[in-house]
């Protein structure tokens, strides 16, 4: 196929038809942000703060995550098989935490069911703060962009009244109503901040409640497989539904 070779003239034209429009959107957000004064670079950067720690929240919670049900099958079958070895080297090398707490309660399989259970009990509380982790950093972030948001509104209001009592009659409901206009723009970036984070805090909160549930359902679980596979009244191999 022959490549057209592009006229000069023409892309001289779609720059022009393109920059502007990116112009326009970094002056017009660089105006929002001057209007609103140093509240607004206050709450931008606790926004990108709340951000970093949003991402580095969900990359560990997926790190720790893992299908619960495929791992306790795959447990119950080794157990069954007496197999336990073979089932703590496949723990061992998972980086999720119910593989972690699985794992400290199989290494004591031939102990009594209690120290399997204060073993899966420690495991857990070991790994907790691992999954809650600065989750509440997220709800702060959202509650102060929120205030200062308000606070930033506050302090531009009585900038706008201070302004105004000073001007001709003629002009006071203009300069009033412009001054009240930018002042809300602190407001209104403060609730944009405080949504997104908010959303994020709730994503978050609900994954690392399920693996939290995960590793206590998992626990329950192990004791009863331990306990009856000694007891001689384990079940067949079966594979669990979600």
């Amino acid at each position: 196929m022959e490549n057209k070779e592009i006229p000069a003239d023409q892309l001289q034209n779609t720059v022009k038809q393109t920059t502007p429009q990116d112009l326009n959107f970094v002056q017009e957000f660089a105006k929002f942000m001057d209007d609103g004064g140093v509240f607004m670079w206050i709450i931008l950067g606790i926004w990108v703060f709340g951000v970093a720690v949003a991402i580095e929240r969900f990359k560990s919670l997926v790190k720790y995550d893992v299908d619960g049900t495929s791992l306790m099958n795959d447990i119950k079958k080794s157990v069954l098989t007496n197999q336990v070895q073979s089932a703590i080297q496949s723990c061992a090398g998972s980086k999720a935490l119910l593989a972690s707490v699985m794992k400290n309660g199989l290494k004591r399989a031939n102990q009594s069911k209690e120290q399997i259970q204060d073993a899966l009990e420690v495991s857990m509380l070991e790994a907790m703060p691992h999954v809650e982790k600065r989750l509440n950093y997220l709800a702060l972030v959202a509650n102060v962009s929120t205030l200062i948001g308000l606070l930033g509104t506050i302090y531009g209001l009585i900038q706008s009244f201070a302004a105004v009592a000073s001007a001709d009659a003629a002009s006071k409901a203009e300069l009033l109503a412009l001054g009240i206009s930018k002042a809300m723009n602190t407001t209104a970036f403060g609730l944009i901040s405080a949504i997104t984070i908010m959303v994020a805090h709730s994503i978050l909160s609900s994954k690392a409640e399920k693996i939290i549930g995960e590793m206590e359902k998992g626990s329950v679980k192990l004791v009863d497989l331990l306990s009856s596979k000694k007891n001689g009244t384990a079940q067949p191999q079966q594979n669990e539904a979600a």
